[in-house]
């Protein structure tokens, strides 16, 4: 994607204030909160603009105008620097970067006949409480969640990581909007590739309005048509700071509560931040039950498609008398049964999802519970089909990302459709194609299934389990960190009696 540079010089001063009025005014024209001023000052005029509402009153009124008009001497940019109790003040020359600082908070202002206009930054932001995440619900550890004040999202980094090697480049995104992102990571644990790939992808990116990092990420994806994400995103600080402690990228965005992570593989998208604070024998056993859940949320609803259609000889002889005395009764062929029931578990789950919290958990319960029972009654679908579709939906639920979860549920229609065509050949050919699929994927460059391909035992293991702490010596050498040792074995010390 090209990136659109200037090539002219927008310096228009020194001018008159009358002049500057009409061009501000020309691109004005039609807001009424730009807040342009003149003051009379020892025989000099200063003008002072900003938008209004966008400014810290406070700070207008007690550092800046009160400093300038208390001066008893003629005042020029240079003397207003040194006088003016706020740090962050510089001059400007060009035209057009007033204009993008003027929208973002800064307040400007112009002694007649300057080659530079001063401007500071002072923005009025809308920060709201700390509070706890909505869509990573945690029982262990940190219940503090990102908000949308940049400012605030650092602070709590910073809190919650005090290293002298973190870095948080700044960037600005957005012609329109111009919306400033941070890029973190530790410099001695990062891999310089990785650093500078997502570097020049934030550079490269010329869009008008970027409205959540969600929506960044798809513009910095390796591949933005597949169904699978291939960054992470999350609300929380505290995993935000483990993955950047592994080597990996982040980025947080103004008026965003989320951050990315980069680079990702498919099997983080399953690791929850309980895990770290959870004894390592729970944390193995939830996680793997995870990758089962997200097989039974994929696969089980078309295996009983592709038996009940095509392999009756696969079922147990008890089993299958039970499955024919349930669809006894019922028309529609296993493939329409299972697509209807599916559809109808997808616009509950919708509607639960839009409705007032309690109000939207009462329609999920309630309205699962009565269309159920219905269809069953009605003929249209079978009891078992029921009961195989719930535990699907049930099992869907327990990848801790949201979007992989939607994913699981996106993919399970193909699955169904192949299945009920092809039988188990459908499901085997479904598969195949979506393994292949995510071998080729990547994320940041790097291959986004590892360990399974290329395979690395010990990240492997990593990966399905949940390591003891006093063994995980060694970083994901998936990510190729610059220091590949989270600990000395040899200085990790050995526990003893007090009596040794």
């Amino acid at each position: 994607m090209k990136r659109r540079f200037r090539s002219k010089n927008n310096n228009l001063f020194p001018l008159t204030i009358e002049e500057l009025k009409k061009l501000l005014d020309k691109q004005y024209a039609h807001s009424s909160d730009l807040s342009f001023t003149v003051y009379e000052h020892e025989e000099q005029q200063i003008a002072v603009f900003y938008i209004q509402f966008s400014v810290d009153d406070i700070k207008l009124q007690n550092f800046l105008l009160e400093t300038l008009l208390e001066t008893k001497e003629k005042l020029t940019n240079r003397l207003a620097l040194k006088r003016i109790p706020l740090s962050d003040g510089r001059e400007y020359d060009d035209f057009e970067i007033i204009l993008d600082y003027l929208i973002q908070g800064h307040v400007f202002i112009y002694f007649e006949s300057e080659n530079n206009i001063l401007g500071y930054s002072i923005p009025n932001k809308i920060i709201r409480n700390l509070e706890t995440t909505e869509t990573e619900s945690l029982v262990l550890g940190p219940k503090v969640a990102f908000t949308e004040s940049l400012t605030t999202n650092i602070n709590i980094i910073r809190y919650g990581l005090k290293s002298k090697d973190l870095v948080m480049e700044k960037h600005v995104i957005g012609r329109r909007d111009p919306r400033e992102v941070r890029l973190i990571y530790i410099r001695s644990i990062a891999n310089d590739t990785d650093i500078n790939t997502f570097r020049q992808r934030i550079k490269a990116l010329d869009v008008d309005f970027i409205d959540d990092t969600s929506v960044l990420t798809q513009y910095l994806e390796d591949n933005s048509t597949t169904v699978f994400p291939q960054f992470l995103i999350t609300e929380l600080p505290d995993r935000l700071i483990y993955n950047l402690s592994r080597g990996k990228i982040g980025v947080l965005s103004e008026n965003s509560p989320n951050a990315i992570i980069a680079p990702s593989t498919f099997f983080s998208f399953f690791e929850s931040t309980e895990d770290i604070y959870m004894r390592w024998n729970s944390a193995s056993f939830i996680r793997i039950l995870r990758f089962i859940s997200f097989f039974i949320s994929t696969l089980l609803t078309p295996i009983y498609v592709a038996a009940v259609t095509f392999h009756y000889e696969i079922v147990p002889t008890p089993v299958l008398i039970t499955l024919g005395e349930s669809r006894a009764a019922v028309p529609f062929p296993p493939i329409f049964e299972a697509l209807f029931l599916e559809l109808m578990i997808e616009l509950l789950r919708e509607a639960g999802a839009r409705l007032p919290t309690k109000v939207g958990q009462t329609i999920g319960i309630v309205g699962g519970v009565v269309i159920g029972t219905a269809a069953v009654d009605a003929g249209i679908t079978s009891n078992v089909l029921v009961i195989i579709v719930a535990l699907s939906a049930l099992a869907s639920f327990t990848t801790p990302n949201y979007i992989m979860g939607t994913t699981a549920r996106l993919i399970r229609f193909p699955m169904i459709v192949c299945a009920g065509l092809l039988g188990l050949i459908g499901i085997v050919f479904c598969t195949s194609y979506l393994l292949i699929h995510l071998i080729k994927l990547t994320s940041l460059g790097r291959p986004y299934f590892s360990p399974v391909y290329p395979f690395q035992w010990r990240d492997f293991n990593k990966s399905l389990f949940r390591s003891k702490p006093d063994t995980q010596q060694k970083r994901f050498l998936s990510y190729q960190p610059k220091d590949k040792y989270r600990f000395s074995i040899l200085k990790k010390g050995f526990k003893r009696d007090i009596d040794e």
